[in-house]
């Protein structure tokens, strides 16, 4: 089922276009319906109408809900059992939480303590290196044994 593709301007390309139409199904067929007879035939009442007139039909009974089978009653053991697994789950997480609570309150100590540790370093470092012809009261000079604030000369 293919359509003929129309000619294009002069100029163009030539593309081949196939245009598929879907085929469709054949209807399923099935089965006939069969009636299905009741197992007892209802009885045929009779009604009389209070201008005379007789109505006769079959009398339809309302239809019954089955009965609900009672459900067992739940033994306080289980409901314990339930209530101290949720219990234990809950203390359990607890726990977990206040453990990464307290490593990471651990590790920012540690990252504090390192940066006070490295800047004081590199203070005392500066003041080591730096030039040595500046001599300002606070000045101290670690290869010649100098500390001027305590009089220490060496």
């Amino acid at each position: 089922m293919n359509e003929p593709v129309k000619p294009l301007a002069p100029g163009r390309r030539e593309a081949t276009v196939e245009v598929h139409r879907p085929t469709p199904l054949a209807p399923m067929l099935s089965a006939p319906v069969v009636p299905v007879q009741p197992g007892t035939i209802p009885a045929v009442t009779s009604i009389v109408l209070p201008d005379g007139r007789v109505v006769t039909g079959y009398a339809l009974e309302p239809a019954k809900a089955e009965p609900v089978a009672a459900k067992p009653p739940v033994s306080r053991a289980a409901v314990n059992i339930a209530l101290g697994g949720i219990g234990f789950g809950a203390v359990c997480g607890g726990l977990f939480l206040l453990t990464a609570f307290i490593t990471a309150l651990t590790a920012l100590i540690t990252q504090l303590i390192t940066l006070a540790a490295v800047i004081f370093g590199g203070w005392v470092a500066v003041q080591v290196f730096s030039a040595s012809g500046h001599h300002g009261v606070n000045t101290f000079h670690i290869r010649k044994a100098v500390f001027k604030r305590n009089h220490f000369h060496g």
